[in-house]
C-alpha cells in the first residue's frame, strides 16, 4: 500500500510511491490505520532528516509516532517550508543557519520560518512574490506547476523527477520558498537536488 507521506513543493502531502533524497517531519499527523487527519502540522519544527542515521530504524507510520515524510530533494523540502535537522544535519543546519544570517535559536528560527510558509487554520501554503531574475539557484517558484530555478533555467518538479528544462521567466513570479530559505540560498546554501536536474 502507497501511504500518504510524500511532500511536494506546494506543501501539499500526497501518497506517491517514490520516497526521494531526504525524509522529515511535522509531528504526528496520521491514526492507527496510517491515515492522515486533516491537519498537515502538529508543531513548528519542520525538519529535514537523512534517510539513515547511525543504525536507527523505524516502521513508517508507527501508531503514536511522528509522521514521515519524504521530499524529492532538498529544494522540494525547502520550498514546503523546511529546514535541515539539528540531530542528523548538523552542518547542514549550522550552514543554513548562517547564510540565512540568523542567530537565534532553533525555536525562533522554526517561528520565522512557520509566519512565511503557512496559513494558520486553513493549513495551507503561504506563497510570496519576487522578480524571476533575482532568484538564487534552488529556489522553486510557481508557474502553472513548481518549477525549481537553476542557471537561466527553470524545471518542471514532479514527485519522481525534474522535467525538461524552461527558459527563467521574466518580470515577477510567485514563490514557494519561504524568505529565510531564499537568504540561505542567496548567500550561498546549496541545496541536494535530485539527479534528474
Amino acid at each position: 500500500m502507497t501511504l500518504q507521506n510524500r511532500v511536494l513543493a506546494t506543501g501539499d502531502i500526497v501518497a506517491h510511491p517514490a520516497r526521494g533524497l531526504f525524509m522529515g517531519n511535522r509531528g504526528i499527523l496520521h491514526d492507527e490505520r496510517q491515515n492522515l487527519g486533516r491537519h498537515r502540522w502538529r508543531h513548528k519544527a519542520w525538519i529535514i532528516c537523512t534517510l539513515k542515521h547511525k543504525n536507527w530504524h523505524r516502521a513508517v507510520m508507527s501508531p503514536n509516532a511522528y509522521t514521515e515524510l519524504f521530499f524529492l530533494d532538498e529544494a522540494v523540502a525547502m520550498a514546503a517550508g523546511h529546514r535541515p535537522c539539528t540531530l542528523c544535519r548538523r552542518p547542514a543546519y549550522q550552514a543554513y543557519r548562517k547564510a540565512a544570517g540568523l542567530t537565534g535559536s532553533a525555536k525562533a528560527m522554526d517561528d520565522q520560518l512557520h509566519g512565511e510558509r503557512a496559513v494558520p487554520r486553513k493549513f495551507d501554503q503561504r506563497r510570496h512574490s519576487a522578480s524571476a531574475a533575482s532568484l538564487p539557484d534552488g529556489a522553486i517558484i510557481f508557474d502553472k506547476v513548481p518549477k525549481l530555478v537553476k542557471g537561466q533555467f527553470v524545471y518542471p518538479v514532479t514527485p519522481s523527477r525534474y522535467g525538461p528544462a524552461d527558459a527563467r521567466p521574466s518580470g515577477m513570479v510567485t514563490v514557494l520558498t519561504p524568505p529565510t530559505s531564499l537568504a540561505a540560498l542567496s548567500s550561498g546554501y546549496r541545496p541536494i537536488l535530485h539527479g534528474s536536474v
